[in-house]
């Protein structure tokens, strides 16, 4: 049997997953604050950091998946973005 990766975290329940994007930021941004002022125990900080890849992952998968409907909705080249410009909202017009 195959040891288990100290770097990757377990895989998240649905139940763990936040309601949303915003509310993985939010709640990212106050374990990070929480583990700076370095008041946590061992165990609360390692608690506090596995929760963080969960969510930190979590916000990639959403932001990726935007990105993929960027995509789709401009339809660039191979699936690539086009840069924006405010001239060209302009342009439209």
């Amino acid at each position: 049997m195959k040891p288990k990766s100290e770097a990757t975290p377990p895989p998240a329940k649905a139940a763990d997953l936040p309601a949303s994007y915003e509310a993985a930021l939010e709640e990212l941004e106050a374990l990070v604050a929480k583990m700076e002022t370095g008041n946590l125990q061992l165990e609360a900080s390692l608690k506090a950091y596995e929760r963080g890849t969960v969510l930190v992952s979590y916000c990639q998968k959403q932001l990726e998946h935007v990105e993929q409907q960027v995509r789709i909705l401009e339809g660039g080249e191979e699936g690539s973005l086009k840069p924006w410009s405010a001239q060209d909202t302009v342009a439209d017009a």
